[in-house]
């Protein structure tokens, strides 16, 4: 078998791996913010499956290939919030994530038909790639910041694997196509490297999500996660004891006031491990994120004091900094995702003005 044969049945392999996995996806998760987003993302790593070639100025010939290495390019935006959703359970994509996932595919789609024919292919190659090192890094430094506050286990382990390999690729390449950006050689050896590391990548990245509970990685919904929580009736004693103390520690000691709480404190005041307090606040009390349960606590403070007419005159910013936030904004978002309203509205629909003299 020639390398360019070889070459090409990987890249096949790969294309229609990702194509199934596309499917199963829509099949069970298209109506989550973090299915939709893997689904574009393994369309969009099947275009890069068909279209990548490292070395030569790519659409020599043809312009056909055009939308599609757009798309694969774009792809690298769509990587960026799946790490986002599949990460941080209160993501929403906003309008301008499809702007800038519009501009960078533009750009590709510019480059492709008119720079590169130009003559003028090897800065814009180097522009792309950059732009692509640019989304792998905050994609990374964005899903590490956030890996401490995660209470899944299996998606805490997944989470590194498949954000590591799909980055590691995607920085390699990279860094490959900016280095022999314009040298006008097809290097045959790398780009059958590249497909044989993609398609080991893919299989790598569909197995190790048929190992993780898809309520797991893609948090179909709260209420998923609810029905299959065990019942308070069999939970064992030694686990109860221990949520027992730890809501003490909330309830009593207030301990989510204090700067830079994490969940290393909370095991060591426990003297247990930490895998065990994270299994115990994700599995027993419901949670996904310790961030999220310490806020709950420091908002429902917040709650009683802006209810309280005695605070009617305490800033909201001296409510927020009390209850244990570091500052207003977080406060304001943090308190209106979970009641609906701002802070200053919940003070007012709940503080009754004093009535006036008879």
């Amino acid at each position: 078998m020639t390398l360019a044969a070889f070459e090409l049945c990987l890249r096949s392999a790969t294309v229609a791996l990702l194509l199934v996995l596309a499917a199963l996806l829509f099949s069970d998760f298209r109506k989550v913010l973090a299915g939709r987003l893997a689904i574009a993302f393994a369309l969009g790593s099947a275009a890069h499956a068909v279209t990548a070639s490292i070395g030569a100025a790519p659409l020599q010939s043809s312009a056909w290939p055009a939308p599609l290495i757009a798309l694969s390019t774009g792809n690298i935006v769509v990587f960026w919030l799946l790490t986002r959703a599949l990460f941080d359970d209160a993501f929403a994509l906003r309008p301008w994530h499809g702007l800038i996932w519009a501009a960078v595919s533009a750009f590709s789609l510019v480059n492709c038909l008119w720079i590169a024919p130009g003559g003028h292919a090897p800065a814009a190659i180097v522009t792309i790639n950059l732009i692509v090192l640019g989304f792998i890094t905050l994609a990374v430094v964005q899903t590490f910041a956030s890996w401490s506050a995660d209470l899944v286990e299996r998606r805490r382990r997944v989470r590194v694997f498949i954000v590591a390999a799909a980055a590691l690729y995607g920085g390699l390449n990279a860094l490959l196509q900016i280095a022999i950006a314009g040298s006008g050689v097809a290097a045959d050896w790398a780009n059958a490297i590249n497909a044989a590391v993609l398609a080991g990548i893919v299989a790598a990245i569909a197995y190790a999500m048929m190992r993780v509970d898809a309520a797991d990685l893609f948090a179909a919904a709260v209420e998923a996660f609810t029905a299959n929580a065990p019942p308070a009736a069999v939970e064992d004693a030694a686990d109860q004891k221990l949520v027992d103390a730890l809501m003490r520690l909330m309830a009593d000691e207030r301990i989510y006031r204090h700067d830079n709480i994490t969940i290393g404190t909370l095991a060591n005041r426990l003297k247990i491990p930490e895998h065990r307090l994270r299994r115990l606040i994700n599995q027993r009390l419901g949670y996904r994120n310790f961030n999220v349960f310490l806020n709950n606590h420091r908002i429902e403070e917040a709650k009683a004091a802006l209810a309280d007419p005695e605070q009617a005159e305490v800033p909201v910013i001296t409510i927020a900094m009390d209850a244990g936030f570091q500052s207003l904004g977080p406060f304001n978002r943090a308190f209106k995702a979970t009641t609906g309203v701002t802070p200053t509205e919940y003070r007012r629909l709940r503080v009754q003005p004093s009535p006036g003299p008879a």
